[in-house]
């Protein structure tokens, strides 16, 4: 999935500040010409600036942290999650992101849906622990408390290997660029 692996090498380069592109064609595991277009989606976003022989991170305002944003607009998220749940049918292969709002998705799920899902949320995987009918995949090896998640250097290959039916994915913010009248 081309959007999880460009968010992820985002947040590889916020974490790392600055890498070459040699060392982000090894880590997410494509070639040079797909990390210099994911490189110019980001740049785009003003999330990294280019460097010789590599990228930057120029992160304006830090993440908040994932307890913070969990207590915000709580109405909305959980009305979102249960309609976005509606969507899940029998025998879906569905993925479900780390964030605020996709986290309650499960907590209205029909518990007799037979579903698959694939996440690297915690909270997910603790929701869905708990459903008799879910058959659960995991991805990330390595867990970051600060977004509740496991992300690792195979997550694409791994993500590649499968047909997933639906995903949910949130958006910690948004903006607006580029605006024509």
């Amino acid at each position: 999935m081309k959007l999880m692996r460009i968010q992820e090498m985002e947040e590889y380069i916020l974490s790392h500040g600055t890498v070459s592109l040699d060392e982000l064609c090894q880590v997410f595991n494509v070639s040079k010409n797909t990390v210099r277009r994911d490189i110019n989606k980001l740049t785009e976003k003003g999330a990294i600036e280019k460097v010789y022989g590599g990228v930057t991170s120029i992160e304006k305002t830090a993440l908040v942290p994932f307890e913070n944003r969990t207590i915000q607009h709580q109405d909305e998220k959980t009305k979102i999650a249960h309609y976005a749940s509606r969507f899940i049918e029998d025998h879906d292969l569905v993925f479900i992101d780390s964030g605020t709002t996709t986290k309650s998705i499960l907590d209205t799920l029909d518990p007799a849906k037979n579903v698959t899902i694939l996440t690297n949320s915690l909270d997910i995987i603790n929701a869905a622990s708990a459903l008799k009918n879910i058959n659960l995949i995991i991805i990330g090896n390595n867990y970051k408390r600060k977004t509740r998640s496991f992300v690792g250097m195979d997550d694409p290959a791994m993500l590649d290997k499968y047909n997933i039916n639906k995903a949910f994915m949130s958006a910690t913010g948004t903006t607006l660029t580029d605006l024509q009248a």
